[in-house]
């Protein structure tokens, strides 16, 4: 049986799907590449253009297919454009996932992975968020994952489908071979902003707060790898194929860095001291997010390979330096 991956010429969506070509799968990718690029896919991955919220297109991916097993990472993401577009997040994002889950339980999909973020939870108590906690989303983006979160929960009680939702927080970096990386124009993720400033792209790199209740003031962040992040959807996708039941996970490393140590280890990795600019805070933005992510390791046995904030930068920037 084959897998689907939606948004899987997307940053995330292309790096598991090289993971999941290079384990011997043969994943399809489906993309209407508004945010996504052909030239991410490195392995021959079939490619089909189109919308995830096409009932009619999707229906016969799976059956040409055979699709067994969805993830589903086709969404827009950047939290200040929630705030200012709603509708567009609770079209791109819960409208379209409705439409995909209801062909999957028609279709008979048996496994579901489920792109998510630790903005579902808004402000959680001393910035620690574990899956138990009361989500309070901050933002519209936040607010429509959440909503995709629980249409999923609700149809695959009712349907033989199985789940696993992964709360993203802050994936950056690139493939360490540098095959890869995040392609996104107008990016407004941290890490790739430095990049991007470090190699000329930007002149200089906009800090939104400097006033929380933090060590130096700027928000404090729990940064990913991509390449861990990854690895981590293979093992969810092994999880449910075992037969184990349906589950939520938060994927971090379980610490955090702020906005001012990113910047101080950026300029030590590149030896560039390159220009900052002190803004206002940012809609939607809480002050410290950091996972608490024990029941990852504990029921996939998730073992991270990158846990370096030194490690994310240099990747991410060698990645820069060939786009």
């Amino acid at each position: 049986m084959n897998i689907l991956v939606t948004g899987g010429a997307g940053y995330i969506g292309s790096h598991v799907a090289r993971q999941l070509s290079e384990s011997g799968s043969k994943p399809i990718i489906l993309d209407n590449l508004s945010a996504g690029f052909k030239e991410a896919l490195i392995n021959n991955e079939i490619l089909v253009e189109g919308d995830v919220g096409d009932v009619e297109l999707v229906s016969s991916v799976i059956r040409k297919y055979q699709i067994d097993s969805v993830l589903h990472f086709a969404a827009s993401i950047v939290v200040p454009e929630s705030v200012s577009d709603p509708l567009k997040y609770y079209r791109n994002n819960t409208l379209n996932t409705l439409q995909l889950i209801s062909v999957c339980a028609k279709e008979g999909v048996k496994n579901f992975i489920f792109s998510s973020t630790a903005a579902v939870y808004g402000l959680p108590k001393d910035g620690m968020a574990k899956e138990e906690d009361l989500c309070d989303p901050l933002s519209p983006y936040g607010s429509s994952k959440f909503c995709s979160e629980m249409i999923l929960k609700d149809v695959a009680a009712a349907h033989k489908l199985k789940y696993v939702v992964l709360r993203y927080f802050n994936v950056a970096g690139a493939d360490p071979k540098h095959r890869t990386g995040q392609r996104s124009l107008k990016a407004t993720h941290l890490i790739k902003v430095v990049c991007e400033t470090i190699v000329g792209k930007r002149e200089k790199v906009e800090i939104f707060g400097s006033d929380y209740k933090t060590r130096d003031g700027t928000c404090i962040r729990d940064y990913i790898h991509i390449e861990d992040l990854a690895a981590a959807h293979l093992l969810a996708l092994d999880y449910l194929r075992e037969g184990s039941p349906s589950t939520t996970l938060n994927v971090g490393y379980g610490k955090g860095n702020s906005v001012a140590e990113v910047i101080e280890v950026a300029k030590k990795v590149s030896g560039i001291a390159f220009n900052t600019e002190m803004k206002g805070r940012r809609p939607g933005d809480a002050g410290v997010l950091i996972a608490r992510a024990e029941k990852l390791r504990a029921l996939l046995g998730w073992k991270p390979k990158f846990d370096s904030l030194e490690k994310i930068i240099s990747d991410a920037l060698e990645w820069e330096k060939k786009l």
